[in-house]
């Protein structure tokens, strides 16, 4: 038998009434009126309250005691009144009636309370994240983070797939983020690197011949923190399939989402097949690639109306003779809505860099005029015209900018946002999943101005090898994919390029020379010169799973153990430094600034 408990703080009920029970946990709370003293103690199971009463001789120490203290308690289980009854927690039917206790682990001044989830300041919620996690919201997520993961393990080996680990000491890769390197003591000068992925592993596990695969993968990209991104490691779900196609990996991914977010919340999944956004519709359309399919907004391209001679709207007509665009987004039957909603929207865009948000609201009488501050710049032909493209009516609003495509695209998709926030457009109670598809091969690159990759560099281009035209890269598609949910970019995904000779003519695009090429990727251009299968895969990341599925708006939420924004670990205070004998030993010296 147990000494420390016979049931935990989450189990007993009126079928234990009059039972002798010990209960073990963490003081959770207590309330003290006078002739009586409430304790509530908590386990990883549940709350159970216990109570004592003044003649109890332990009485006066459990009224000094702290919360938080880990204590024994023994006691008879009795059934509360109906009207003490507390329907908020599953023992709520019974209290424990103390007859002794005994201090397990005592406890000192709390630097933040356990018993409340208010907010709290992030760097002592970091250094204490053992007291953090014990709040039950938080509690709460890392439980339901557990679960999700056992349930996708089940799921995939159902489907066929086959677990592997991969290694976590691997080479350097030089796409994508920034390595984590780690110094090599048995070959002094030279670094391993912590994957960022198991991509060319999992490429490797293909050509070996194994067909289905599968990890919950730890990845490490030294990368800035984002609300939804952890700075340093995170983990994905690592998935690859040979001889298949892109239809039969969405196939897969569709059919276990949905059996993931089913099982694991009470929300509606909006669309039961995945809608197939190109990435040119998407930009078009949602000014993103990453878009939130629960926002009914869409965005217009009115470049052309301001090239017309009945628009008067000379800053904007200016700017698109130098190459400028304008996108412009459609509000239904907002013509009456109070003018501190327009201007709201307006000084937003200021606060977001640009030099505001023109709108107007379309008015009809003898004519089709516009209302609004730029409305006496467009005659009734051109409204019309902006009406067609829009699909407007009448009573509905109109915002608009203008600015070089990298600028608008970046401002119009959260303004996009911002305006459906504003009229309560979103509904949170569901899930609107999406695939982006057909990726460019290349882009032009923002800083250098040279060709380069725009996603993976591993993947397969699209269309016929023998009718691939190399001298326009830019019109070259990949057969990539991401998975989109409400917003947020769940995963990346391809069918690989297993072909040797095709992956040395795509990566000359980009500049790679074939030595290059044979000496930063040599493990995977050798075993793909042996018999590589046709195969494609993708990496769903767990955390921000498991951030939809709590309602979340910060990975750190569901995350264990995580870092603060400038990657450091305050609790176990990482990164340290470390000693001359360590860096002599590595052969390494600091260079000091």
């Amino acid at each position: 038998m147990n000494k420390f408990r016979t049931h935990t703080c989450g189990e007993l009920s009126v079928k234990n009434n009059g039972s002798k029970v010990t209960l073990s946990g963490w003081i959770n709370k207590k309330r003290d009126h006078g002739n009586l003293l409430f304790i509530d103690l908590r386990d990883n199971y549940g709350i159970t309250q216990c109570i004592i009463d003044k003649e109890n001789k332990y009485f006066k120490n459990l009224e000094k005691i702290h919360l938080e203290t880990v204590v024994k308690i023994n006691g008879l289980v009795s059934k509360r009144s109906q009207d003490t009854v507390n329907k908020d927690i599953k023992t709520g039917d019974i209290e424990i009636k103390i007859k002794s206790y005994e201090i397990l682990g005592s406890c000192k001044e709390l630097p933040m309370p356990v018993f409340t989830d208010q907010e709290y300041a992030e760097d002592i919620r970091l250094k204490y994240r053992f007291l953090d996690l014990r709040r039950k919201k938080i509690h709460d997520n890392i439980i339901l983070r557990s679960k999700v993961i056992s349930f996708i393990r089940e799921e995939m080996i159902k489907l066929g797939f086959l677990e592997f680990q991969t290694p976590i000491l691997t080479s350097s890769s030089p796409e994508g983020a920034r390595d984590f390197l780690v110094p090599s003591r048995l070959n002094q000068g030279k670094f391993y690197a912590l994957p960022q992925a198991p991509q060319q592993f999992k490429q490797l596990i293909m050509v070996s011949g194994f067909d289905k695969y599968f990890q919950i993968a730890p990845c490490f990209r030294d990368e800035d923190a984002r609300a939804d991104r952890s700075p340093g490691e995170f983990y994905q779900l690592d998935l690859e399939m040979s001889f298949v196609e892109q239809e039969e990996i969405f196939e897969v991914v569709e059919k276990l989402m949905k059996l993931i977010f089913k099982k694991f919340s009470k929300k509606k999944i909006l669309y039961e097949t995945f809608p197939k956004i190109t990435y040119r519709d998407a930009l078009l359309k949602y000014g993103t690639d990453k878009p939130d399919l629960r926002n009914p907004l869409l965005i217009s391209d009115l470049t052309s109306v301001f090239t017309r001679d009945d628009v008067k709207f000379e800053i904007f007509k200016k700017l698109v003779k130098s190459g400028s665009i304008v996108r412009a987004i459609k509000t239904e039957n907002t013509k009456d809505k109070p003018r501190s909603f327009f201007d709201g929207i307006d000084n937003w865009a200021k606060d977001q860099g640009a030099s505001g948000m023109a709108y107007f609201s379309i008015e009809e009488g003898e004519r089709i005029t516009a209302k609004g501050p730029v409305g006496k710049f467009f005659s009734q032909d051109a409204l019309i015209e902006i009406m067609k493209i829009t699909e407007a009516k009448v009573g509905d609003s109109i915002f608009f900018l203008c600015n070089k495509e990298y600028e608008v695209l970046k401002l119009i998709s959260l303004a996009r946002d911002k305006i459906a926030n504003d009229l309560n457009l979103i509904n949170n109670e569901n899930f609107a999943f999406c695939w982006i598809v057909d990726y460019p091969m290349f882009e032009v690159d923002e800083k250098t101005k040279k060709i380069s990759f725009s996603h993976n560099p591993f993947s397969m281009p699209q269309g016929e090898e023998a009718k691939l035209d190399i001298s326009k890269p830019l019109e070259i598609k990949a057969y990539q994919y991401d998975i989109v949910c409400n917003g947020i970019e769940l995963s990346s995904g391809a069918i690989r390029n297993h072909k040797p000779d095709l992956m040395y003519k795509l990566f000359s695009i980009a500049g790679y020379s074939k030595n290059e090429v044979d000496k930063k990727f040599k493990g995977m251009i050798n075993a793909l010169s042996y018999g590589a299968p046709p195969h494609g895969g993708i990496a769903p990341g767990i955390d921000r799973i498991v951030m939809l599925l709590a309602n979340e708006k910060n990975i750190r939420e569901v995350t264990l153990f995580p870092m603060n924004q400038n990657a450091q670990d305050l609790m176990m205070d990482a990164p340290s430094e470390i000693t001359e004998d360590q860096l002599k030993e590595l052969g390494l010296k600091i260079k000091k600034k």
